[in-house]
């Protein structure tokens, strides 16, 4: 079994895996694409063809979905026909097939197809579907046990093998479990030396045993065995007696369990070493790097299969890499780790993000702002920042005698622009909204691509409002994030509702009004939620929304964690008031309200829903003009500015021979190109493939160009 430290599966699971996905042995059902009981929305803006897609099905289970079609083979230009007859058919296309919208590397068995006139789309077969469900911690408890032990399993290995080694905590995860050891560095051939000696306790078949000692008792045998990472952990332990579980009579650690009765419960090739990283105990920078193994563990080996198959695929879908590949942005080391550079297609698909964005806010009532990225750091011991958030804030300047700091949020800002005059009750409601960048201090260990960064732009807004407003407002912020979500490809949701906390700002009937208020904008607006109780922030209650990618994995778009808020705290910090209709004074309701979250963590999951095969309307170059020879190349370039003159993101590639230049069209994921030969210019017209329909024919420019704007308005591919 090999098993390496960057997690890709070697040739043999890849085989392993395969096969047992296309026998589905779990019992898999056929189902027609595209019935209104298997229809997945996402589907219509993400091409469904190819080997392989994941759906995550309920929260108390996975779903992998097996798509294995017979691809239509693709066809050749007409000037391709009429001009390259001396050349090989193989050379004239390197065709693979689309997987999310996006092609397969050969670690997902890619299928490549020779070369021929294509049957009309329609004379395909139908696709069916397999299907295989994985369980999880909370739908399995026998999961749940074998993940648990498999971690015990694993430190009685390792400690076996490198006596030295000091255990500390070892605990089930969603996909697995790890355990943290203070040694040496581990090595991948060290990671196959601890799973055979797994291998060889699990086959022993040795009992779990649980003992209950007091904690003198604890004290005496850790004392024994030297182990005083053990010590801190039972220093810890609140409660009397102290739960030890031994494997055997050979080892033993504290714990309350639960775990499988004996080792011979856990099938050996249901389980996989990940990979090794460094941890700091305690989660503390300050104290021991230790070595922590990750693991995945399932009931058997089809399980474990259709895991690492979708581990694959997301590694197929990452966003670094694919932002790489498409050079889409970077993080320069010389500028910083976390500050993310736009390069000039990511900024195209950025400035439509953004555009999309305010269009729609625009449209429902918004009014846009533009805000300073610092301020005296008053500003933020007034909003509570500086007490409670410093340790996520970069340190201040001295500007001049004064303290200015760079803004780690923008409801400050909002409010100072709210209260630059006095409102009346005829006023409400009022709605503000910015793309702001802010700042925010995260280790470098926690950074990771566009998905924890330490400059990023929110989509931030809030709304000023009346108490019997607040539904309404509720309501349309739903509909709003409806409406933006769905024009990203996105329309599946995981929402929460968070209540009251024991500890809170503001009276208990406005506490009750707004939750009320929470919860019938959700029952009005249909959508299904869990209600969180006492998960609310100390100023308001909250709704959460994580959305669902091509692959069933729930993304919190926004990094605080929320969709819409409730504040009762920043009005009262800021003094903000209105004038009623008996002419008092009195405090309005905030809301905080963000959709996307931040552009540069939505830009990640999109590349990654996407797998950087972005749809026509959204692509950072829509059209490729490639010329079979440079003799062509004036008529292409007109074709290029006629394209741009209409809107149309387009670009001309020439100085190579054509099938090159179509391969390279293939790997950026351009979705057309329009191929120029002598024929087409004779014709003023050109001959148009789209990577996601196959071969469109020749058509004139006009043509052309109306069928990519009514294909972009329609948010469809041509």
């Amino acid at each position: 079994m090999l098993i390496r430290r960057n997690g890709f599966l070697s040739r043999n699971h890849q085989a392993r895996a395969h096969k047992l996905l296309r026998l589905s042995l779990l019992g898999h059902t056929n189902t027609k694409q595209g019935t209104e009981e298997n229809h997945d929305p996402t589907s219509q803006q993400i091409p469904t063809e190819g080997m392989f897609i994941l759906q995550k099905m309920a929260a108390s289970s996975l779903s992998f979905s097996l798509l294995l079609p017979k691809p239509p083979p693709p066809l050749l230009p007409f000037s391709l026909r009429r001009c390259h007859k001396h050349l090989r058919p193989s050379e004239l296309f390197t065709a693979t097939r689309n997987v999310g919208g996006a092609r397969c590397s050969s670690s997902t068995a890619s299928v490549a197809t020779e070369p021929a006139i294509a049957a009309p789309q329609e004379a395909q077969k139908e696709e069916s579907t397999e299907r295989i469900v994985l369980p999880t911690n909370d739908s399995s408890e026998n999961l749940l046990r074998i993940r648990h032990t498999c971690a015990h399993v694993m430190a009685m290995a390792v400690q076996k093998l490198y006596p030295e080694a000091k255990v500390t905590i070892g605990p089930w995860i969603d996909n697995g479990f790890y355990y943290d050891f203070d040694m040496e560095p581990l090595t991948d051939k060290d990671l196959k030396r601890v799973k055979k000696e797994m291998d060889r306790i699990i086959s022993r078949n040795l009992p779990l045993v649980r003992e209950e000692v007091t904690r003198e008792e604890a004290k005496k045998r850790i004392m024994a065995v030297n182990e005083p990472y053990k010590m801190e952990i039972l220093d810890s332990i609140p409660q009397d007696p102290i739960t030890i579980y031994h494997i055997g009579e050979e080892w033993w650690d504290l714990c309350a369990g639960p775990h499988v009765e004996t080792t011979g419960n856990i099938n050996r090739k249901a389980i996989e070493l990940e990979s090794v990283a460094g941890a700091y105990w305690r989660g503390d920078e300050k104290r021991a790097m230790l070595q922590r193994i990750y693991g995945t563990a399932w009931e058997n080996e089809e399980q474990l299969m259709a895991y690492l198959h979708f581990k694959e695929e997301a590694k197929r879908r990452d966003h670094r890499r694919i932002g790489q590949d498409l050079d889409l942005f970077s993080i320069q080391d010389e500028a910083g780790g976390g500050l993310v550079f736009w390069h000039p297609k990511g900024a195209i698909v950025r400035h439509i993000i953004e555009d999309t964005w305010k269009k729609i806010h625009i449209n429902r009532g918004y009014d846009m702002l533009y805000t300073p990225h610092v301020a005296k750091a008053d500003l933020w011991k007034i909003s509570g920042h500086l007490d409670f958030y410093k340790e996520n804030m970069f340190d201040q300047m001295d500007i001049e005698d004064e303290q200015y700091q760079l803004r780690p949020m923008n409801c400050p800002y909002h409010i100072l622009v709210y209260k630059r005059k006095l409102h009346s009750y005829r006023d409400f409601p009022i709605r503000v909204a910015e793309l702001g960048t802010v700042y925010r201090y995260e280790l470098s260990g926690s950074l990771h691509g566009l998905f924890r960064v330490r400059g990023f732009t929110q989509d931030d807004a809030h709304i000023f409002c009346l108490e019997d407003q607040i539904k309404d407002e509720i309501r349309g912020v739903l509909d709003l994030t409806e409406e933006i979500l769905l024009q990203f490809g996105f329309s599946r949701y995981e929402v929460n509702l968070s209540t009251r906390p024991e500890k809170a700002v503001g009276d208990d009937e406005i506490w009750e009004k707004a939750t009320c208020a929470l919860k019938d904008a959700l029952d009005d607006k249909g959508w299904s939620y869990q209600v969180d109780e006492g998960g609310g922030a100390f100023y308001g209650p909250k709704i959460d929304l994580k959305i669902e990618d091509a692959l069933g994995r729930k993304w919190q778009c926004s990094t605080i964690q929320e969709l819409l808020q409730v504040d009762f705290n920043l009005p009262q910090r800021f003094d903000i008031t209105y004038v009623d209709a008996d002419q008092e004074r009195k405090r309005p309701i905030m809301i905080h309200r963000a959709v996307l979250g931040s552009l540069e963590r939505f830009f990640g999951v999109l590349i990654e829903h996407y797998a950087g095969d972005f749809p026509l309307w959204l692509s950072p170059v829509q059209v490729r003009v490639l010329p079979v020879t440079d003799t062509q190349l004036e008529y292409c370039n007109n074709v290029a500015r006629e394209l741009k003159r209409n809107g149309i993101r387009a670009e001309v590639w020439h100085g190579e021979r054509l099938p090159k230049l179509i391969r390279n069209a293939e790997k950026q994921k351009t979705p057309l190109m329009a191929v120029v030969g002598a024929k087409e210019v004779e014709m003023q017209t050109v001959t148009v493939r789209s990577r996601f329909s196959g071969e469109l024919g020749t058509l004139e420019v006009d043509s052309f160009i109306s069928r990519i704007k009514d294909a972009c308005e329609n948010r469809t591919s041509l």
